[in-house]
């Protein structure tokens, strides 16, 4: 009797590149609007934009598999 090999799922490589997980396992996702026209804000929202945020507890369950 052969096995029947599960399928897996693959690794979403556009999330891969965006999302980073955390030593403690969250999730950090990066400030929306940080590429390009920043020299039209000011500095300090500039400088907020930089740090990564946690992911919502409820996003986590679905895109945990994708990474």
């Amino acid at each position: 009797m052969t096995k029947v090999k599960k399928n897996k799922m693959k690794t979403h490589k556009g999330m891969k590149k965006v999302f980073k997980v955390r030593k403690s396992g969250s999730i950090a996702i990066p400030s929306q609007g940080v590429l390009h026209n920043t020299g039209k804000r000011s500095a300090k929202t500039n400088r907020q934009k930089r740090n990564k945020s946690e992911l919502h507890k409820s996003d986590y369950k679905r895109i945990k598999d994708l990474i």
